[in-house]
């Protein structure tokens, strides 16, 4: 064997035990922080999301640190795409080699849902491409139609949230209805109680027009005289600046319960926004006692 192939060889042999050991210590920091970093599951990203497509986009660069999933090596390689398993010696070591023979490799084939990408071809190039601190890999893109969002940062535990989003939008179709409405809830259930309300929003309309509504009629008229007056009021408010990682939707559910409360115990109809004030005002309270 020559010695520039000798060379090469090391080279890829010490690197793949670099990625190892990187893979390792990606390990214990995911024992220590409770942070998952396995790669995704396409399959069940696919079901769960019901996703649509694939459409063809062509060959372009793709950043590497958007690619958090593959279609069939999901436990050969973890989050950060180092080698999991020594099984996968020999082909990723050919690969590094031919990066350091400077050979021209074929792109790889991604899926795009989103903001994210999965790996249905290559995922030992993209291996290697991240082990060399590469920030982008040429691919052959076809994406999948999504009707939610989700990006690089989206983990394993964020499937059942966006699971729960899915349905709220096929069963309510706000997305079609009203594009440029975002209602996200981080409450546990929070989608459910949405769907709940608009139901019962639904049923009394019906009662008071003599005949059925539409089920997209009553989700327009819910966020116009319902959900959009307590929004204004917690938007007009600094009330989210106070509590990170909650949304105007939660705080809506929160209103909602004290309107109930109000109902209940002091036998009071009011409308939500004042509701909402009432509630707010209770919370600056509660704090100025703190």
């Amino acid at each position: 064997m020559s010695g520039p192939e000798q060379e090469f060889d090391f080279l890829a042999s010490r690197d793949f035990s670099r990625a190892r050991l990187a893979s390792f210590m990606n390990r214990v920091a995911e024992l220590i922080s409770g942070q998952s970093r396995q790669l995704l599951v396409f399959d069940e990203v696919r079901e769960k999301l019901h996703l649509g497509g694939p459409v063809y986009r062509g060959v372009q660069p793709v950043p590497l640190d958007k690619i958090v999933g593959s279609v069939d090596r999901y436990q050969d390689f973890d989050r950060f795409f180092m080698p999991t398993q020594t099984h996968t010696r020999s082909r990723w070591h050919r690969i590094s080699k031919a990066w350091y023979q400077d050979v021209s490799l074929p792109p790889v084939l991604l899926y795009k849902v989103s903001d994210a990408y999965f790996v249905v071809d290559g995922n030992h190039r993209v291996s290697v491409a991240r082990s060399k601190n590469q920030v982008y890999i040429d691919a052959e893109v076809r994406e999948c139609e999504s009707r939610v969002p989700i990006s690089e940062t989206v983990r394993a535990g964020d499937l059942e949230r966006l699971v729960a989003r899915v349905e709220f939008l096929e069963r309510t179709h706000l997305d079609y209805l009203l594009p440029e409405v975002d209602i996200s809830p981080t409450l546990l259930g929070g989608y459910d109680r949405l769907i709940e309300h608009i139901a019962v929003h639904r049923y009394f309309m019906g009662i008071e027009a003599g005949h059925d509504i539409r089920e997209d009629d009553a989700v327009c008229h819910w966020y116009a005289e319902v959900y959009q007056p307590v929004a204004m009021v917690v938007l007009e408010s600094d009330v989210l600046a106070h509590l990170p990682g909650r949304t105007v939707a939660d705080v809506y559910l929160w209103v909602m319960d004290h309107l109930y409360y109000l109902h209940q115990y002091n036998g009071e109809e009011i409308p939500p926004a004042e509701a909402a004030e009432d509630f707010l005002s209770r919370l600056d309270e509660m704090e100025t006692d703190d």
